[in-house]
């Protein structure tokens, strides 16, 4: 394994990754999109062809721009509008609930 990929696997939170990579970040982004950068992140690497040949200086810097622009994808737009989970994509942004499945989900008086 190479050390810039043992650096990363210690590395858990969304502010540890940009920290690490030297991208400036607005806390509150964070704070409401944490996951879905990191997903989105990971979702750039694995469409990135030949991550496992690159040396580590090439792979930092696919690293930092892809990091970057997960970043800046929830900076002016929404997780319901990028849908990154699963939950989004199949709700298409919207869910849908019946009120008589809420009914019977609740207890009776």
């Amino acid at each position: 394994m190479s050390d810039l990929l043992k650096t990363m696997s210690t590395l858990s939170a969304a502010e540890e990754f940009l920290d690490y990579f030297q991208i400036p970040y607005d806390q509150p982004v964070i704070n409401v999109n944490r996951l879905h950068i990191l997903k989105r992140f990971n979702q750039y690497l694995r469409a990135t062809p030949g991550t496992a040949e690159m040396d580590d200086d090439t792979l930092r810097s696919v690293c930092r721009d892809a990091l970057g622009k997960a970043y800046s994808d929830f900076v002016s737009s929404t997780p319901a509008q990028e849908k990154v989970f699963k939950v989004f994509q199949d709700t298409d942004g919207k869910q849908h609930i019946s009120l008589d499945s809420m009914r019977s989900a609740l207890p009776s008086r």
